[in-house]
């Protein structure tokens, strides 16, 4: 069964990028911490991080992420989805206007301008489509950025929270929740802890 992932790193403070982020500064100031565990030798990070994304079936993102990766300063062929551990799942933008180019063309982008629903939609197809040739059960990950996690949730399009919670404070940035979303029941399913992050996985109840 196709599940619906949020995947997000985020700091003790509640911030999924630095402050100051933007297309030059994707993570902002100190945000490249955050996934300082994606990177990591640690054999625990390297499995989580392996299994999350061997299961991608497509990923959902926001356009101002979208603007960071494909920008100059952003994914190439060691830094691009799932740092090396996955092939090119399809990948669908929100966006209420689509770029005229794209600087990574060797991926396979999709841009949905009818909202966030819609585009959830359109990635559990192309996942489900995958999943059926494949064999296997393949999942839509939500990689962010965080107003796009956080209104997925608040829309109830969630299954699974997926939060690498570093070890860093960074006092300001791009906040995970900004405090108006509704109440949500989340049943944790499991808690890794290792030197770069606490992993952890909820079950996220609609």
């Amino acid at each position: 069964m196709t599940r619906i992932i949020a995947d997000i790193s985020v700091s003790l403070d509640g911030f999924v990028t630095g402050p100051d982020s933007g297309p030059d500064n994707g993570m902002g100031t100190g945000g490249e911490t955050l996934h300082t565990w994606a990177f990591s030798d640690d054999p625990d990070d390297r499995r989580i991080l392996r299994e999350a994304t061997v299961r991608s079936g497509a990923v959902v993102l926001g356009r101002r992420l979208f603007d960071v990766v494909d920008g100059p300063k952003g994914w190439d062929d060691t830094t691009g989805y799932g740092a090396g551990e996955v092939g090119k799942p399809p990948f669908v933008v929100v966006t209420s206007t689509p770029p005229k180019s794209v600087r990574l063309t060797g991926l396979d982008w999709t841009f949905v301008t009818t909202g966030l629903a819609d585009a959830v939609a359109a990635a559990r197809e192309r996942a489900e489509a995958a999943s059926s040739a494949g064999g296997k059960d393949l999942d839509v990950v939500l990689m962010g950025g965080g107003a796009t996690v956080g209104s997925a949730l608040e829309a109830g399009l969630v299954d699974v929270l997926s939060l690498h919670l570093a070890p860093v404070v960074l006092g300001a940035g791009t906040p995970l929740f900004t405090g108006g979303a509704s109440p949500r029941t989340l049943v944790r399913r499991s808690v890794v802890a290792t030197s770069t992050a606490t992993h952890l996985i909820y079950d996220v109840s609609r």
